[in-house]
């Protein structure tokens, strides 16, 4: 209760209240807007938490990231065009709603759905994120070795494309990190005689080329190619009490898949979405109706990438671990105002923690206000024009890039890894296993040197510690696993 009660003395000020209106105003809108996504949002925003308190900076990201997710089942119903990827499955019940005259229905559906897994979410990290930090004590640089490839080998797995392009992509990420100064030695590596990069690459503006930058290219080689919005028949209507009370299974396997998938690193709000959309078509008493405007088939995507925000802050808050490039951004975020997640956070800091989940907390409410008091207003927004809208996420990204260091360098990177992304877009490459392996690629060398250091450089001393061998094993499976099914998937030849 004393953290309780400080945490509200600490995170109680106009400036941190008015900064999360902001927030969940702003990542509620971008989330809407096609094209922005929870990462843009977040990058947009960042050249504020230079100059914001510690408080107010993490009710302003946390705002976004926790509503952005939510924004993009607006476009998604109304103009069957998902705002984010996580909404994807929302357009297969959303729209046909919308179509048969529910548009205010299928808003309302929606809403309640992600603040129920929202919530959800929240109460198990609120369990989950102390008990794993204070666990995390027990690992030694073997452990934590071996828990950052096994995240980087869940990105890999997930990511759309084949596994290896997921992989090398992870590998990609891993290498930026090793240009500039190295931290044991002192020695340049990697820098190709260019005095640029004898310092080393930013996360930040490599983040904001990858995936701003490259989505305000992908939109301009498309933009004569796109056609306008048709934004009709909004509203928002609660289903009544029985509705929703026949479909509480529904909302809690959701919310579970959501929280738990979001749990594993990299796997992201994409992933659980479909997994829970593909459950609920296989065991619905409704199941018939998948695809016609069936409110099963928005419960199973909104309660679940809601429920994704609360799980991917357990690795985050608790390890350092980001499971994604919101993560990622947020990873950025607490870095500039000093916070080191884990264990540090939770036994030295506790109000800070408390804090952050009274948060986001409230984001959740002032999420499902805005979406029954503002669906109209976004709708009429979605309407914008989107050399307008691209031109600011211009200015903001290559502002972000610049106030980082304050180095006019790091502008030119960030705009050279746009159009790798850009590239890589075509070429059908993820691009987020790229950043978070530049996320984790420092401590990933580091804590491998210091167990080969320790252990007078025999590899064999990780496979010895419990926990590596135990992690190491996991992500043995996780790669052979899909090997072994496409062979066993393969049809026999025919004999004689």
């Amino acid at each position: 209760m004393e953290n309780i009660a400080a945490a509200i003395a600490q995170f109680s000020s106009v400036e941190v209240l008015i900064a999360l209106v902001i927030g969940c105003l702003w990542g509620t809108l971008a989330g809407a807007l096609p094209g922005m996504g929870t990462v843009a949002a977040l990058i947009v925003a960042l050249p504020f938490a230079f100059s914001m308190t510690t408080e107010g900076s993490m009710a302003l990201f946390l705002g976004i990231y926790v509503t952005s997710v939510y924004g993009g089942s607006i476009s998604a119903i109304l103009i069957n065009t998902p705002g984010t990827p996580q909404s994807a499955a929302t357009v297969l019940d959303g729209y046909p709603m919308a179509q048969a005259g529910k548009a205010d229905l299928a808003i309302g559906w929606a809403t309640l759905s992600s603040l129920i897994g929202g919530v959800f979410s929240l109460i198990v990290l609120i369990i989950a994120a102390p008990a794993l930090a204070r666990v995390s004590v027990a690992f030694g640089p073997a452990a934590i070795f071996a828990i950052i490839l096994f995240a980087l080998t869940c990105i890999a797995w997930v990511s759309s494309g084949s596994i290896v392009k997921g992989l090398m992509a992870g590998m990609i990420g891993l290498w930026l990190t090793t240009i500039g100064p190295d931290d044991l030695t002192g020695y340049t590596r990697f820098d190709f005689g260019l005095d640029a990069l004898a310092g080393g690459l930013s996360l930040i503006p490599v983040l904001i080329g990858l995936f701003a930058l490259s989505e305000v290219f992908y939109r301009a080689a498309y933009f004569f190619a796109a056609k306008p919005p048709d934004v009709t028949n909004v509203g928002f209507k609660l289903p009544g009490f029985t509705e929703i009370r026949i479909r509480v299974w529904q909302f809690l396997q959701s919310s579970v898949i959501g929280t738990f998938i979001g749990i594993l690193p990299g796997t992201g709000a994409t992933a659980a979405t479909f997994v829970s959309y593909s459950e609920l078509r296989r065991t619905s008493p409704r199941k018939d109706n998948f695809g016609k405007g069936e409110p099963d088939g928005l419960i199973a995507s909104e309660a679940s990438n809601n429920a994704v925000t609360g799980g991917a802050l357990i690795p985050t808050l608790a390890l350092g671990i980001p499971g994604d490039g919101g993560t990622v951004v947020l990873l950025g975020v607490l870095t500039i105002q000093g916070v080191v997640p884990g264990f540090d956070l939770i036994n030295n800091n506790p109000q800070l923690l408390t804090g952050s989940f009274l948060i986001i907390l409230i984001a959740n409410l002032v999420m499902f206000g805005l979406g029954a008091a503002g669906a109209r207003l976004f709708a009429r927004i979605l309407s914008v024009p989107e050399p307008l809208l691209m031109g600011m996420i211009l200015m903001f990204s290559l502002v972000g890039a610049f106030v980082v260091r304050g180095n006019p360098v790091d502008i030119v990177i960030a705009v050279i890894a746009g159009i790798c992304g850009l590239i890589l877009r075509f070429a059908k490459f993820p691009v987020a296993p790229i950043v978070i392996g530049m996320a984790l690629g420092t401590t990933f060398e580091g804590k491998f040197r210091q167990g080969m250091i320790s252990a007078q450089g025999d590899f064999l001393a990780f496979i010895s510690d419990p926990i590596a061998l135990v992690i190491l094993a996991v992500t043995a499976v996780i790669v052979v696993a899909p090997i072994v099914s496409r062979r066993l998937s393969k049809p026999l030849p025919a004999g004689d």
